[in-house]
């Protein structure tokens, strides 16, 4: 997944998860937040079921966030 956008997805009650999807997965998961129901998130770090019904809110993070130094 080396084109992988960093997601936080957001639920009802608060809590927050955060996930690196590939783009497909990232527009696949768009396209099902509609219609709600359980949804298989294919991430970096393995596959998360969400139930989509609960999401308050989906947050793609943009931009190069880099920790350190390096040269512009």
């Amino acid at each position: 997944m080396a084109d992988a956008q960093r997601v936080e997805i957001g639920f009802e009650g608060g809590q927050v998860i955060s996930a690196r999807l590939a783009e497909e997965d990232l527009k696949d998961l768009r396209a099902q937040l509609e219609q709600g129901g359980w949804h298989d998130l294919h991430t970096e770090d393995g596959v998360i079921a969400v139930y989509l019904g609960k999401v308050a809110f989906l947050r793609i993070v943009s931009g190069n966030s880099r920790v350190g130094f390096g040269t512009e």
